[in-house]
């Protein structure tokens, strides 16, 4: 038997109580991981990416490891939600335009101590200082610096189009205008290389491709390695005792880690490993989230239909942005219809074996992502499931 057929038959007998469709995290595998996640980045605490995880038990346990520390939200009002639940250091990494939630912020000393928002634009601070609505607590702010890798002279682009922030003497500007402004105070710097961290360098089937985004990301390194020091200096500089300094991703860990001008490093997809996480040389980790449909249909030999499972990511449209049928292995997508929305037929030899309402596993694209189509999330540990535990969608909170 496989590791994987070994799993299958763990998770069906885990679930044998339960009728699919169903998520589950498998918490050996999530624990493993994490452990991953904490040699990687050796010795540098680990700020947990909440997208990637979008469930407060889960963000609970990780946090409770050491070598972890802190939250990067998505939305100042998730930021806030998580505040009140006890968390007490939330960084919001995008800017916001929630005018609301910046009233809370700033009438509430509790959610001002433990919230850092993400500022790369001196409007927003116009935005935020407009929103205060008579709030006089202090605003923690964090500057956002752009990873992209720019050639020839910056017409060729390679890279998340995120802050407009590049070069040491723009930040120095902002971490000025943010020292001067009473209301605020500068406490952190942010640069996500999401070209290095986000992206597969060992594709399957493509070796020219990921040979090329191997030599991409070694040129990207060493540029932003050097840029990133330098900001960091000329910021410094500016503000003294700035807190933090993060950076990287699931994919870059180790590699951003090693730079001493960055303090910690942001992950989360590195937890629950989706699918989009399978092709890298830097680290390879065990799939710790799924989620299973139940075998309705027996159109044929060969074919066998589940109920939904069209659970597109998001992201440049493609075939790498579906879920994809892990477990039995040998499943495939009809391609003239590919994973619907209430029902997707399988084809394969393992259709043969599978009874109407047997489970099928599946991993998503990416991470989090998933708990948006589920409620709650099954726990396992070895062959039982040990809890029950709500997605950010089954306490009612949906933030994008």
């Amino acid at each position: 038997m496989t590791a994987r057929a070994a799993d299958r038959s763990r998770y069906n007998r885990a679930t044998a109580h339960l009728d699919a469709p169903i998520a589950v995290v498998d918490l050996d595998a999530f624990d493993a991981n994490a452990d991953d996640l904490v040699r990687r980045a050796a010795g540098k605490p680990i700020r947990v990416a909440s997208k990637s995880v979008r469930c407060r038990a889960l963000l609970e346990r990780v946090l409770a490891r050491p070598g972890f520390a802190g939250i990067m939200s998505f939305t100042l009002a998730e930021s806030l939600w998580l505040a009140r639940a006890g968390f007490g250091d939330v960084l919001l990494a995008y800017p916001s335009a929630d005018r609301s939630a910046y009233a809370e912020l700033a009438g509430d000393p509790k959610l001002a101590a433990a919230v850092t928002v993400m500022v790369d634009d001196l409007a927003q601070l116009q935005l935020i200082d407009a929103a205060r609505a008579g709030g006089q607590e202090e605003i923690r702010v964090c500057l956002e610096l752009d990873t992209s890798l720019q050639l020839l002279g910056g017409r060729v682009r390679i890279g998340a189009l995120r802050s407009p922030l590049r070069s040491p003497a723009q930040l120095a500007e902002l971490a000025r205008s943010v020292v001067r402004r009473p209301g605020f105070r500068l406490v952190g710097l942010m640069a996500y290389e999401g070209h290095v961290a986000g992206v597969g360098d060992a594709v399957d089937g493509r070796p020219l491709r990921s040979r090329a985004v191997r030599l991409m990301q070694t040129v990207a390194r060493r540029e932003l390695a050097v840029r990133r020091a330098e900001v960091v200096r000329a910021v410094r500089a500016v503000a003294p005792d700035l807190e933090f300094v993060n950076g990287g991703g699931t994919g870059s860990v180790q590699h951003t880690a090693a730079e001493s001008a960055v303090t910690e490093i942001a992950a989360g997809s590195g937890l629950y490993v989706p699918r989009l996480f399978d092709n890298y040389t830097s680290f390879t980790a065990r799939p710790a989230a799924l989620f299973a449909q139940p075998v309705v249909r027996r159109p044929g030999v060969g074919v066998v239909t589940v109920l939904g499972g069209g659970y597109p990511a998001s992201g440049a449209a493609g075939a790498d942005r579906l879920p994809v049928p892990y477990l039995p292995e040998g499943l495939r997508y009809d391609p003239q219809e590919g994973p619907g929305e209430v029902q997707t037929p399988l084809l394969g030899a393992p259709a043969d074996d599978l009874l109407i309402g047997d489970k099928v596993w599946f991993r998503h694209a990416k991470a989090g992502e998933l708990c948006e189509r589920f409620d709650e999330l099954q726990l396992i540990e070895g062959d039982r499931v040990t809890a029950t535990v709500p997605t950010y969608r089954g306490e009612g909170r949906t933030f994008l």
